[in-house]
């Protein structure tokens, strides 16, 4: 019953489990649903860091590699996303480990944004991460 429930209607299925964590009555529980549910949370927490560090990255090169568009805008955004990639590390900071292969899932994304936004070529980009991890989480940091 409470796996059809997941299907049909998500939410009455969390508040279902709810009630029935909050009981103890554990055999009632769908617990493939909630391994899978818990799981699938923390696949989404990484992928927010990937699409932040994408960003970031990608204004970061725009920045480096478009010297005459630099503005009040670009600025805004590198500060924004800096400031939501503290954040996320900080509610999530087992995530901070994994930061190394992280961002480099995340530059391959960054090339695109940034080869789009500023019509180069994908090649005109170097092909790992030019940048220090440090430097992406600085405030100060605007690469030459």
């Amino acid at each position: 019953m409470t796996t059809n429930l997941h299907d049909t209607d998500f939410y009455a299925w969390t508040q279902l489990q709810v009630a029935l964590l909050k009981a103890r009555r554990w055999s009632a529980m769908d617990i493939d649903g909630l391994i899978e549910e818990i799981n699938s949370m923390g696949a989404s927490e990484r992928r927010e860091l990937i699409n932040r560090l994408a960003v970031l990255l990608g204004h970061l090169l725009k920045w480096q590699y478009q010297p005459s568009y630099r503005g009040c805008s670009w600025q805004l955004t590198l500060k924004e996303q800096r400031r939501q990639l503290h954040r996320l590390l900080r509610d999530n900071p087992s995530l901070r480990a994994k930061l190394t292969e992280l961002i480099s899932d995340a530059y391959g994304d960054a090339i695109l944004l940034a080869a789009k936004e500023t019509g180069l070529d994908e090649q005109h980009f170097p092909d790992s991460c030019p940048y220090a991890e440090d430097d992406l989480f600085s405030l100060e940091f605007y690469p030459d």
